[in-house]
């Protein structure tokens, strides 16, 4: 009977390293570890029955048959064994994703000798049924994408995968287990039906100062997102209520330009706090989408109002490790 994907496991855990594999890594022989299949230990059996059958009855070719059988038993288990050694593991970064999308980590598997490789499976460690197979030119590389669901903000490290093969015979199953020194920023997902942008909150001359203040323009009605201080009471107490009268806010020219700020003190305490992440998130996306500069605050990462990739990269992970502590 065949080893149990458990046992095997089992096996792994005890033998592999613990830590993560930095870098490129090359299997080694420590590195892989090997057992007879199903069909493997019934072709063993089969051998037995064979030995004991000719020594029963003394048959000279029987005993040709059984060690002929056997020799090419031990090559198969040999050249198992040799289709994983050697071969040179390397991880290749992946994009950054939003929480719920998957991230898709992708590993270069190189060959540096003058053997191809064939018929070799990779997947996340502990799956059953392998997903993944590759033949691998001599010399030369093969790239295999991995899938995995993110479910929370944060990085996201690739998991510990499993090569193995089975070739050419199938008799022997070797394995060899890889932990990847790579991971994937996963961002908050953007809120689904987030209220619009805030109205613009502060205004500058030449870029420095509050500035524009000294050029009154008049008075107009109240929009959601002035400010208090702009507020014309002298207007608003001169107009009644039951007379139609409301709210009415001064108005700055003269060379100022509006500011977009976007800074989590200025939402609700309340909320909760992924949703506050995650309708800034859809605030950032938006203002990019639409070439708006904004300004960006959320605790202690500040940022001067811009856009463009990086500006929006930067507030992104911003986001992303708000609060993980000493995840950087």
């Amino acid at each position: 009977m065949a080893p149990s994907p458990s046992l095997t496991r089992r096996m792994g855990e005890r033998l592999r390293p613990s830590s993560i594999d930095e870098g490129e890594l090359v299997l080694s022989q420590r590195r892989i570890y090997i057992l007879p299949t199903r069909p493997g230990l019934g072709f063993g059996a089969l051998l037995l029955v064979l030995l004991i059958g000719s020594i029963n009855y003394s048959l000279g070719l029987g005993y040709a048959l059984t060690f002929l059988a056997l020799s090419c038993a031990l090559v198969d288990m040999v050249l198992t064994w040799r289709n994983l050694a050697h071969l040179r593991l390397q991880p290749l970064r992946g994009p950054n994703v939003f929480a719920g999308q998957e991230a898709v980590f992708q590993l270069q598997v190189g060959n540096p000798t003058r053997r191809a490789r064939y018929a070799i499976l990779v997947d996340v460690a502990g799956n059953d049924a392998p997903r993944h197979a590759l033949d691998v030119p001599a010399p030369g590389s093969a790239t295999v994408r991995l899938a995995v669901p993110s479910s929370a903000r944060g990085w996201l490290a690739a998991p510990r995968l499993t090569l193995a093969t089975r070739f050419p015979l199938g008799l022997f199953r070797a394995w060899s287990y890889w932990r990847p020194g790579t991971r994937a920023l996963v961002y908050p997902f953007p809120e689904e039906g987030a209220p619009p942008l805030p109205a613009a909150s502060s205004s500058t001359i030449d870029g420095a100062g509050q500035a524009g203040e000294d050029d009154f323009a008049g008075v107009r009605p109240y929009q959601p997102g002035d400010p208090l201080r702009r507020l014309a009471w002298r207007q608003i107490a001169r107009l009644d209520p039951v007379d139609g009268g409301q709210l009415a806010t001064k108005h700055f020219e003269g060379g100022a330009r509006s500011e977009l700020v976007l800074d989590l003190a200025a939402l609700n305490p309340q909320l909760d706090l992924e949703l506050r992440l995650s309708r800034l998130t859809r605030w950032v996306l938006e203002a990019e989408s639409r070439a708006l500069p904004y300004a960006f605050r959320l605790g202690a990462d500040s940022f001067e109002a811009a856009n463009g990739v990086a500006h929006q990269s930067a507030c992104l992970r911003a986001l992303a490790l708000y609060g993980l502590g000493g995840k950087r």
